[in-house]
């Protein structure tokens, strides 16, 4: 049976998410439709159609799929679903709003989170904030759910393109409508994406803390985290969280400073390569999960770090 894997994408790029999620997928059944869903996303359907494994591109373009509304996707993810033996998506914010109606719709058991492969219907996935991994195997005749993109490689570009079908967006009820979109202007890498990633936590204290980290991200070249508690504290904006009810992350390095750690945390960096921790508690259980710890002010660590790259 084919695999149905829904695009993240902007209208204009191809996220690097439908890569990495298209590795899982492909483990899981090939071959493989990719469907991109929005409104004059062309070129976002001949990116897909590139990707290594991929049989058919199936695009669907209307005013309605402009913007990210996971009620309008549904409806169109249903409408697609005969005939495919999976349906994925990225575990992104759209993914983990649309999966759970499409598996509602089609009333099925969903499958989140996927962390690996182990057949057509046995996956692992974390439970307990990430702090274990589960083993489980679905009975369903179709399976529905959402990949954790950071836990696998992006596939590559294939020899040949695959064809591009097009395919009309049924009407969807008017339950939700778009608003506005505020984008958050930053010079600074794309969190989910970077190679480099400072976080801090707690710890730092206050303003005068978080205004020396981000000096320190800037002087190298890196996005800014911090953990669900800073944010609560009004000290940084909510999309710099990192964790279970934030951002799952994989940077080629991750500095966390002033975080001491908890599993909702450590449960978004999981992937990183190397983790670096520096906090005053050598009790810390950020130390259980870091390469390298240094139990010192978290703040003033930042300060002298800057000063030092900044010769």
């Amino acid at each position: 049976m084919t695999a149905l894997l829904i695009a993240d994408h902007d209208n204009v790029n191809l996220r690097p998410a439908t890569a990495h999620a298209l590795t899982a997928v492909l483990q899981m059944s090939e071959p493989v439709d990719i469907l991109v869903a929005g409104n004059g996303c062309q070129a976002v359907a001949e990116k897909a159609a590139k990707l290594k494994g991929v049989r058919t591109v199936i695009l669907a373009e209307n005013a309605k799929l402009a913007q990210e509304l996971p009620e309008v996707l549904a409806d169109l993810v249903v409408a697609e679903a005969p005939g495919y033996s999976h349906i994925f998506f990225a575990a992104t914010a759209l993914g983990k709003a649309a999966m759970p109606r499409v598996a509602a719709m089609l009333d099925l058991t969903a499958i989140s989170d996927v962390v690996g492969v182990k057949g057509p219907k046995t996956f692992v996935r974390g439970i307990y904030a990430g702090s274990l991994l589960a083993t489980v195997e679905t009975e369903e005749v179709v399976v529905v759910g959402t990949v954790r993109t950071t836990a696998f490689e992006a596939t590559g570009e294939g020899e040949v393109a695959a064809p591009i079908e097009t395919v009309e967006c049924p009407d969807a009820d008017d339950t939700s409508r778009f608003v506005k979109f505020t984008e958050t202007k930053s010079d600074r890498p794309e969190l989910v994406s970077a190679r480099v990633v400072v976080a801090g936590g707690r710890g730092l204290i206050d303003e005068a803390g978080f205004k020396a980290l981000e000096e320190l991200a800037d002087s190298c070249g890196a996005a800014i985290g911090a953990t669900r508690t800073a944010v609560d504290m009004g000290l940084c904006p909510n999309d710099w969280q990192v964790g279970q009810t934030g951002k799952m992350i994989a940077p080629q390095l991750y500095m966390a400073f002033g975080i001491s750690g908890a599993i909702q945390h450590t449960a978004g960096i999981k992937d990183a390569k190397v983790i670096v921790a520096v906090d005053k508690d050598p009790e810390a259980p950020i130390f259980e999960v870091a390469d390298y710890g240094l139990v010192a002010d978290g703040a003033e660590t930042c300060r002298a770090l800057k000063g030092k790259l900044g010769k």
